[in-house]
Formats: C-alpha cells, structure tokens, sequence
C-alpha cells in the first residue's frame, strides 16, 4: 500500500509568541525543532519516496531536521507557494489576544474559525500586497496541487511526506476525509505529529497518527 504522511511543522517562534503568522517567513522555536526531531525518530522504519514542503521556512526546516534524524535526506523533494499557510492579511504579525481585544472575540474567532470568512485585507507593512484567504481559497489552491502533483505519486506507488502548516493540512485532511465546512471548523492538526494515510488501487483505506 502507498503512504501519505502529512506532518504540520514544529511550533513557531510565532507560535510561542502568540501572533498571526501567515505568509511572514518565521523560524521554528527551540520546542518546534525538537518536536521535528522527534518526528524524524518516527519516521525512521517507514520508506519514503516523495517529499512536498512548502517554500516557508518553518515548514522547510521541519522537513530538513525530520529527514536528518530519519536518514532520508537524500529522498527528492519539491517545495511550492501553493502549499503554504492561510494568508493573514491584516492580522499577519498581530498578538492573537490583544486582536481579540479590539476587534471582539467572536468577529476574531469567525476570521480564524470559519470555511469562507477571510481576514481584513488591509495594507500593512507585514501584508503590502492587500491579500487574505479563507481556509476556502487556501483549499482551492493546496488541493488542485495535491491532486496535479501529489497523488499521481500515490496511484504510482510511492509513499509521500508533505510537511507544511495547519490550515494548508487542514484543508487537505477537508478533502481526504470528506469533512464538511462545519466539521472542519472543529478539526486541528497537532504539530510534529505525523498522520498517516494508506492507499490501496487509488483509495483510502487506513489513517493512522504517529504518536
């Protein structure tokens, strides 16, 4: 049976922080770089063929000190934008309590929580462009990439790692597990936890998590 493992990076400087992160290009914390060490030790006796990152770092480096502790950095991997976090626009940077503060806790809780609710798109020095997503616009650019890039891998036979970020991952579990968009408001992804999907003749047929 082919392998998808999915692994949602290690805790964030920002993380730790508290604050919307986004597309801001931060490092793994200390606890994160454990926790993708500790992921690495899991991922000693299961082969990989693949690996997709996307282009942050947090997600990036997860990978690179998983697959040194694992042994397998010599596993060819592809890193892409369309992978990458929710996009935070105007919140990008802010401290998640002091948001809530001024903007309310429920206003705050639908821009983190809802499927089709996006953040404020205001230009910030942290959001020049005026871009924000929903966890909807981040999965439709995260699974058009799994199903072009990803899963013909699968259906070959090859077993994949995709390390990359909560609400990328989740909008990926969304459509492996056939979640609705209120089922998935309730779903997290734990960090450095490795989840296991198993394939066989192109369908699911076990997920597992690696703890």
């Amino acid at each position: 049976m082919a392998k998808l493992i999915l692994l949602r990076h290690g805790e964030s400087q920002w993380n730790l922080e508290n604050r919307f992160t986004g597309w801001v290009d931060v490092p793994l914390s200390p606890r994160g770089e454990e926790e993708a060490r500790k992921a690495g030790e899991k991922l000693k006796n299961i082969k990989i063929d693949k690996r997709y990152t996307s282009v942050l770092k947090r997600a990036i480096d997860t990978d690179l000190i998983a697959m040194e502790v694992a042994g397998k950095l010599d596993v060819p991997v592809e890193r892409d934008k369309a992978l990458n976090e929710r996009h935070y626009g105007a919140l990008q940077g802010l401290n998640k309590e002091e948001t809530a503060q001024k903007y309310g806790k429920e206003q705050v809780h639908l821009w983190r929580r809802s499927y089709d609710i996006a953040p404020p798109k205001d230009v910030t020095p942290l959001n020049p462009d005026g871009i924000s997503e929903s966890l909807k616009d981040t999965a439709d650019r995260v699974i058009p990439y799994f199903l072009n890039k990803i899963k013909p891998d699968i259906d070959a036979g090859l077993n994949v790692l995709v390390t990359a970020h909560g609400n990328s991952l989740r909008a990926l579990v969304m459509y492996l597990d056939g979640l609705t968009k209120e089922e998935v408001l309730e779903l997290n992804i734990p960090t450095g936890v490795p989840i296991v999907y198993e394939f066989e003749n192109g369908k699911i047929v076990n997920k597992y998590y690696l703890e």
